[in-house]
């Protein structure tokens, strides 16, 4: 009997506790309900007001950058140092940090667009809570760079030759004394740039210090959502997972060089790999996929291409500067001014050659990643949910420049051809994607270890990881500034593990696509020509959603998956 009743007792008080905590839930639901909205609408005022004065700054700021890219004019060059000056004045505001601070800590931002949009606009202002002054400093230190790139030539004898010349140059050329001058003309930008660039990474440093970052290298991985931890460890999965078959396919590499320029093995320097940093394949099968775009019109095959798939660039390729001039950017970008109005421009200096196709497609999968961002989406979040994920994008478009199948279908490749030249262009392109791999290690390492130790012998740091990675001898005697001579260090700092992480997502798309959208047999011979089910796919599950996903549920809500390298494994690996 007592049982039962210290029972019903026992029942009794959790019932009463149960009703009287309800109540109480109840009010502070509805409490807690009106705060929300009341913050939330005082969030969307403040960032009405901050957006009107960013967007115009944003847009002065990007437009002058690719005015001052296509002309090289330092009054255009002071002209984009000035408005990003401007922008940086406003992101590094204090006043304003405070207010997206209040909001984060309030914890009552609970509409999910909203909590996304304050998540990627703390992170945004977070790195700019420096010193205007010290901001300011470093917009100026960095153009001035650039501008050094941007006007640099290689002279060899009384011939200026521009960075296409050089590329060109030492694929073709097998007069080996000549592709050491040339090489070694070229790595003169390096002197010119090195010490500017280590007050550079310095400057970083110390703006990186001040916002509670061990460096800049650890504060711009932190503040783009990666952690720099599982990045290396990621890094160290992909150096044991392609070295094997990197070692092996340069030992086949070494012979078929070293025959060709009538040298030993043991002979072969950083010259005799067709490109300046060995960052691409070198043409060791016998194909000459050049040799079938000499008279092709880049530009019009490209925008064919996309039309094919329902997602047209012609109006993009308007405003796009795509051809050579003096005293311009020698690279390719491509750059969305506003965010709003879908004025999208790609800057290249094409050349009727495979390489120059592979960029076309690969600039405009950037810009069509922006043209097709949800217009529903905050500004804020109007923009890829990573960069490394409009970088699969790119790639995974460029590869089909030297696809048989798609120059087939494409550029009227012969059938006979196409049949001749696939085995080739398929271990090329395996070839080129274990380069790349190794390539990317260094540019990785480099500026992970830069970053910790600017002091450090940075010449001796890169010959140590070229030789590590790639396997290549630095010349007998040479103590350069080599490292320096790539433009991405200064320009794109902290940005190149992104183009390695874009590789296996191109591959992990690719293979969704194969089998989830086109239903294909797994056999290699896709080529998305003339499928706009592709279009629609790509627009859908990745363009459309911007950045309102952190990258890794995007790419889970695209695949099905988490970012994962079995796929790039599967098709260059293994």
């Amino acid at each position: 009997m007592k049982f039962k009743i210290y029972f019903f007792i026992s029942f009794l008080i959790i019932v009463l506790l149960f009703i009287g905590c309800g109540k109480k839930d109840n009010e502070s639901a509805a409490i807690n309900s009106e705060e929300v909205k009341k913050m939330e609408a005082e969030y969307t005022r403040f960032v009405d007001s901050l957006m009107n004065i960013v967007k115009p700054v944003y847009r002065n700021m990007s437009l002058s950058y690719f005015e001052a890219s296509v002309s090289g004019k330092a009054e255009d060059w002071d002209r984009k140092n000035k408005y990003e000056m401007e922008f940086n004045s406003i992101m590094s505001n204090k006043d304003n940090f405070a207010k997206v601070r209040k909001f984060m800590d309030s914890k009552l931002i609970k509409d999910s667009l909203k909590a996304r949009e304050l998540t990627v606009l703390y992170n945004n202002l977070l790195g700019m809570q420096i010193d205007t002054s010290k901001l300011n400093a470093m917009t100026k230190q960095q153009s001035q760079i650039e501008q050094k790139y941007n006007t640099f030539r290689t002279i060899v004898g009384k011939k200026k030759l521009s960075d296409n010349d050089v590329e060109e140059i030492l694929k073709s050329s097998k007069d080996n004394k000549y592709l050491e001058q040339v090489w070694t003309e070229q790595k003169k930008i390096g002197p010119i740039v090195a010490q500017d660039i280590i007050k550079l990474v310095k400057m970083r440093n110390d703006a990186a210090h001040e916002l509670g970052f061990k460096n800049y290298h650890e504060m711009s991985l932190k503040l783009s959502e990666q952690n720099p931890d599982e990045i290396s460890k990621l890094f160290d999965e992909l150096d044991v997972m392609t070295r094997e078959a990197f070692v092996k396919e340069k030992a086949q590499m070494d012979s078929i060089l070293a025959a060709g320029l009538r040298i030993k093995v043991d002979e072969l320097m950083p010259w005799d790999y067709q490109n300046r940093f060995f960052q691409e394949a070198p043409k060791i099968y016998n194909v000459d996929i050049d040799k079938y775009y000499k008279d092709i019109d880049i530009v019009e095959t490209g925008e064919k291409f996309y039309r094919g798939l329902d997602m047209p660039i012609d109006e993009l390729v308007a405003k796009s500067d795509l051809f050579e001039k003096p005293n311009k950017n020698q690279h390719a970008y491509c750059i969305d001014i506003d965010r709003d109005t879908k004025d999208i421009r790609v800057l290249c200096n094409i050349k009727p050659n495979a390489d120059w196709m592979e960029t076309m497609l690969h600039e405009f999968g950037h810009a069509l990643y922006e043209k097709y961002l949800g217009n529903n989406l905050p500004w804020i979040i109007k923009q890829p949910a990573h960069t490394f994920t409009t970088e699969a994008i790119a790639m995974m478009f460029g590869r089909f420049a030297k696809d048989p199948k798609w120059m087939e279908e494409e550029i009227n490749l012969s059938q006979k051809d196409a049949n001749n030249i696939k085995d080739a262009c398929r271990k090329t392109l395996r070839l080129q994607e274990l380069v790349f791999s190794r390539w990317a290690q260094v540019m990785y390492r480099f500026e992970k270890s830069m970053y910790e130790n600017p002091d450090q012998d940075l010449n001796k740091l890169w010959w140590d990881l070229v030789d590590k990675y790639q396997l290549i001898k630095k010349p007998v005697g040479r103590n350069q500034p080599d490292w320096a001579t790539k433009i991405h260090i200064a320009s794109s700092p902290c940005y190149y593990h992104n183009y390695l992480l874009g590789e296996l997502l191109a591959s992990q798309l690719y293979y969704t696509i194969e089998h989830k959208v086109l239903n294909a047999a797994g056999d290699n011979t896709i080529s998305f020509v003339n499928k706009p089910e592709v279009g629609k796919y790509l627009i859908e599950n990745v363009f459309k959603p911007g950045d309102r996903y952190i990258w890794d549920d995007m790419i889970e809500k695209a695949t099905g998956e988490k970012l994962t390298p079995k796929y790039y494994a599967k098709q260059f690996v293994n």
